[in-house]
């Protein structure tokens, strides 16, 4: 998708990825079969580029600073991949720069839940290495210390939230920073995936501008430059509080593709190559559904009922060219357009009955 922004630039993409038949093989200018955490394979790599970027933030850092001491554009830059690799350091970051979050500790072993059972109910998370729901353990009762994770961990007070929120915020080299209107995320409970999201959010203004401006100020402290995802909880007292955020194009923002004036992908591009940004106004209420692997499937991908879905008015399918699909794997998007939101709303839900992404028999 980043790659589809670059070609209406004209801007050459070199790709680095460990997975041969991975999907942008088939599209990038130049693509490298390559461990993206491998020091020596990343500065191999990066060496000769103008401007390295990232997809997903577990990549090696220490590879990334080489390059950018030895002269090369490293955006984001790296020591903030290296923050947000940490959720302990992303946590004492919104500590030290009053960005409202939830109360945190932080532990080194599994042991240590114990002394905190008085905090009960709480949400441990990883500090390293946790992805797509992966890495988050909820911790209701004492029962519940022996499944914990016996790793350096953030332990949260337990939210009692309203909603999920997420948003886009873009910075360029010069400075200049655009946030996309809130949206609204609803996740698949047992997979802890996004499964739906709509877009304008269904709160007030008062919330929307806050929402904002908590994302504005987080990008702004950092000094990113590129693209950042601020999800965020909404209280059920109006309070917003910073979850997580990644420095990178985000499944929060796959709508703006058809949805926004500027997609993310290409706000990201002009960020990181010093160019104006983009629009970042929504162009027609829009709904994003993830398409997951179904569950008892795994192999040879194939999706069912992708043609009756492209008869739908204001579908859009983006399938991501994954060879193999498992239970809960990522395998593509679909948005719906439509001037009513809860008309699209409607629409997403037939869409789910419609499109389902299983294993060749």
């Amino acid at each position: 998708m980043f790659i589809q922004e670059a070609i209406n630039l004209d801007v050459t993409i070199h790709i680095l990825d460990p997975d041969q038949s991975a999907p942008s093989s088939k599209i990038a200018h130049h693509f490298v079969c390559g461990s993206i955490t491998d020091f020596n394979e990343v500065v191999e790599f990066g060496k000769d580029k103008q401007v390295v970027t990232i997809e997903i933030e577990h990549v090696n850092v220490d590879a990334l600073e080489h390059l950018e001491k030895k002269g090369v554009q490293v955006f984001p830059q790296p020591h903030l991949i290296r923050m947000v690799q940490d959720k302990g350091l992303q946590k004492e970051f919104y500590a030290a720069h009053q960005i409202p979050t939830a109360s945190f500790k932080l532990i080194n072993n599994k042991s240590e839940l114990r002394t905190l059972k008085n905090e009960l109910p709480f949400v441990q998370k990883l500090r390293k290495g946790g992805y797509d729901g992966k890495g988050v353990q909820v911790i209701k009762s004492t029962d519940d210390f022996e499944k914990g994770f016996d790793a350096p961990s953030v332990i949260e007070k337990m939210i009692d939230f309203e909603k999920e929120l997420s948003v886009i915020v873009a910075r360029n080299k010069q400075g200049e920073i655009k946030a996309y209107p809130a949206v609204e995320l609803v996740f698949n409970p047992e997979a802890n995936l996004v499964e739906f999201l709509f877009s304008p959010a269904n709160i007030s203004d008062e919330i929307e501008k806050k929402a904002r401006q908590i994302a504005l100020e987080v990008i702004s402290k950092m000094e990113l430059v590129g693209i950042l995802a601020v999800e965020m909880f909404l209280t059920k007292s109006g309070e917003i509080l910073v979850n997580e955020i990644a420095p990178r194009p985000h499944n929060s923002g796959h709508q703006t593709i058809e949805g926004s004036f500027t997609s993310q992908y290409e706000q990201h591009l002009r960020a990181i190559l010093g160019l104006p940004l983009g629009s970042t106004e929504i162009i027609l209420p829009s709904v994003m559904i993830n398409l997951l692997g179904e569950k008892n499937h795994d192999g040879t991908v194939h999706y069912k009922g992708l043609e009756d879905a492209l008869k739908i008015e204001g579908v859009y399918p983006h399938i991501y060219g994954k060879t193999k699909t498992k239970p809960f794997r990522k395998m593509g998007h679909a948005t719906v357009l439509n001037q009513s939101l809860e008309k699209a709303k409607k629409i997403a839900a037939e869409l789910i009955s419609v499109i389902k992404v299983e294993s060749k028999k």
